[in-house]
């Protein structure tokens, strides 16, 4: 077999971990997927076309991926602080801007999507 499913096993624990890490520790990583669920829901009851739907899954993942990788950045320099002060500041700003970059933009693809349904 070209793979082991006992190693793929342990891979796909460990990711559930992290999720589940974050989700614990992250208020805006549980705000975000509470959102999702809203959207999620909101995709099945208007029936959005298969297009939309791929949008928009496309910027949640977009958002939960960054939110996890900054999270992941957060830890890290946590660790490199009282060496670096002033740039783990500006790390965490910036991944921080990053996060409310792609969720300000996951909010107008939204927004573009479902207004004309509640228009209709």
């Amino acid at each position: 077999m070209w793979f082991n499913l006992r190693i793929l096993k342990k891979s796909f624990n460990y990711a559930v971990k992290g999720v589940r890490y974050a989700f614990k520790n992250e208020q805006n990583f549980r705000i975000q997927l509470v959102i999702t669920s809203g959207v999620v829901i909101l995709m099945f009851i208007l029936k959005v076309r298969a297009w939309e739907a791929v949008a928009l899954i496309f910027v949640i993942v977009a958002v939960l991926v960054l939110e996890l990788v900054n999270t992941i950045f957060e830890r890290f320099i946590d660790i490199l602080k009282p060496r670096l002060l002033d740039q783990a500041k500006i790390i965490k700003d910036m991944m921080a801007a990053a996060v409310f970059l792609a969720a300000f933009g996951a909010l107008v693809v939204g927004l573009i999507i479902f207004y004309p349904y509640f228009i209709e």
